[in-house]
């Protein structure tokens, strides 16, 4: 992908606009059919669509506020700040869309009696469903053509990517489909049976759902926040670049962490030759980094610091960043 190409933020801000424009309409129509008809399981999904909503404007202002450039403040840049707002916009689906679901299915199978008519839920269902979409199919667009350019699968870039925003707009359009079906078996069997307990479970459903991603997006964001390192498979391409240059002999520390969904930080500790010279050693460096930002446009910081060597050591890499396990809760790698 050249550098002539749209940033990948660009692309997400387009993901969050359409997807929020398309919640918004979908929620207030929800609102309406679940206040017609007095469903449990429509006016679950129009807390959802509202919740999905406000996550929306959320995720785009931290889109906005995570670019700003960095100044003398902050001189890494304020992409982490976009984890801070991803991570209230999983909060907010916590507390407000499975919430309110969980809370009103149980109050239903409980009190409620349906009084309304069956067939505008129906028809809402069906319009919300080719609506989410339309919204869900531009984000699987945006997701194959991301994993396209890191050369993986779309499945592993989800998991793996520090975009936030075009993964929560991914999980939370494929829980709105889910639930739309969920609403729609409900309404379907309650309609059938004339038994509002199935409307009940399937609003609590629709709750669980959403608890499930938002705990799965919130604990991504505080990942983040703290401090994660890139991917295994990209931190040993690069511990390969620093090693294949002419005057290192090893790299003995390679450390790497996620500054933002674009911004990602390179530090090593570099054995040079005994007989580099501090100019090509100061020239080493400066190719170290044309190449490092030359193949990923997402490097945006290197710093080299060059060691002595220890008696008796050989080979490459001494020491880099621990790999994580797959028991400590980490991303195996490499696939």
């Amino acid at each position: 992908m050249s550098q002539a190409e749209a940033r990948p933020e660009s692309e997400s801000v387009g993901t969050v606009i359409v997807a929020g424009a398309a919640n918004l309409a979908i929620a207030i129509a929800k609102l309406i059919a679940g206040v017609i008809s007095g469903s449990a399981a429509m006016l679950s999904e129009a807390a959802h669509s509202f919740a999905d909503t406000t996550t929306e404007v959320l995720l785009y202002q931290a889109l906005r506020r995570g670019s700003r450039p960095a100044d003398q403040r902050h001189p890494f840049g304020y992409g982490k700040e976009s984890y801070v707002w991803a991570f209230f916009a999983a909060m907010f689906t916590f507390v407000a869309g499975a919430g309110f679901a969980v809370t009103h299915g149980v109050t239903t199978i409980l009190v409620h009696e349906h009084s309304g008519d069956y067939l505008i839920s129906y028809i809402v269902l069906g319009v919300s469903f080719v609506i989410e979409s339309v919204s869900l199919t531009r984000a699987v667009r945006q997701v194959r053509r991301e994993s396209r350019r890191w050369q993986t699968t779309p499945r592993r870039f989800l998991r793996l990517t520090a975009d936030t925003t075009v993964k929560a707009v991914f999980l939370e359009d494929s829980a709105a489909l889910i639930g739309l079906l969920l609403a729609g078996l409900g309404v379907g069997l309650s309609h059938a049976t004339g038994d509002e307990l199935w409307d009940g479970i399937a609003s609590i459903l629709i709750g669980l759902l959403l608890l499930a991603v938002a705990g799965i997006l919130a604990a991504n964001n505080l990942s983040l926040l703290v401090g994660r390192a890139v991917p295994e498979r990209l931190r040993q391409e690069i511990e390969q670049e620093l090693a294949g240059l002419p005057e290192v002999e090893r790299i003995d520390t390679l450390l790497t962490m996620q500054l933002g969904p674009d911004d990602i930080l390179v530090a090593a500790k570099v054995d040079f030759r005994d007989e580099a010279t501090g100019a090509e050693i100061e020239a080493t460096a400066d190719e170290a980094e044309r190449r490092l930002t030359g193949r990923y446009r997402e490097i945006r910081f290197v710093f080299l610091d060059p060691t002595r060597s220890l008696p008796g050591a050989t080979g490459t890499a001494r020491h880099t960043q621990a790999r994580p396990s797959p028991d400590a809760g980490g991303d195996p790698e490499p696939t």
